[in-house]
């Protein structure tokens, strides 16, 4: 089970926002970079990466963040925000990405996903970001009619490294995962899922554990470690089965 801290990046600061509203954007450290060595430091695993204006504007923006980023730390960073052909994929892959999350091209050419998947095996996750159910697309900026369970389908068989699923309701306003809506995604699909969006507290960290839960890649955080309302010796420990005195001491 992984816990992926978020760098989310806007103007080339790491940012939150709430309800993925660019206007909403509250600054938590002006060197992703250092932000990034930072969650290594404190014994993250991997990394998740969100270029939010290139989400906006279809096409990277912060490349030159996420460049620093990936020679800042050692751990497999994953990015989306922006990512919508096979030559951006190899780009970014070739610059030292783990994988890149797919997430408006997997709405408007699932060929194109299916492709890249065959072209880079184990190197592309899907994005499915949902609101009332339904996926939205374009930096969450327009809504689909598609369900997301019917979007994670389409995929099966693909060769799909991950789903990465954030309910938008909830996203950056710390109210808890939508474990229902998580856990039924996961029971849909063989893919393996990431849970994103609400993530609050160390409570969060122990319903990982669940039986339930279990078969979940892990889950995704960020306001809640920037403001420290996660401990991330004491939810790494939970994660990895050890004692949280232990982790501490």
């Amino acid at each position: 089970m992984i816990l992926f801290p978020a760098i989310d990046l806007k103007d080339g600061q790491c940012v939150r926002l709430k309800h993925g509203d660019m206007a909403t954007a509250t600054i938590y450290n002006d060197d992703p970079a250092a932000q990034a060595k930072a969650f290594e430091d404190q014994g993250f695993e991997w990394l998740h990466v969100v270029d939010l204006n290139g989400a906006f504007k279809g096409q990277s923006v912060n490349s030159a963040a996420v460049g620093a980023v990936l020679k800042a730390t050692k751990n497999p960073v994953q990015l989306g925000g922006g990512i919508r052909t096979i030559a951006q994929i190899e780009d970014w892959l070739d610059r030292g990405l783990a994988r890149v999350i797919l997430g408006t091209v997997a709405v408007r050419d699932p060929d194109l996903v299916r492709q890249a998947c065959k072209a880079f095996p184990g190197k592309v996750a899907v994005g499915i970001d949902a609101k009332g159910g339904k996926v939205a697309v374009e930096g969450w900026a327009e809504a689909s009619s598609l369900g997301a369970i019917e979007l994670a389908r389409k995929f099966e068989g693909a060769g799909v490294a991950a789903i990465i699923y954030t309910d938008i309701d909830r996203d950056g306003v710390l109210t808890g995962i939508n474990w229902d809506a998580t856990i039924d995604l996961a029971d849909a699909v063989s893919i393996p899922v990431i849970a994103s969006g609400g993530l609050a507290s160390i409570a969060d960290i122990v319903r990982m554990t669940m039986p339930d839960a279990r078969k979940l890649e892990g889950a995704i955080s960020g306001r809640a470690l920037y403001d420290g309302r996660i401990d991330p010796a004491e939810a790494l420990a939970i994660l990895h089965g050890r004692p949280v005195a232990e982790a501490k001491s």
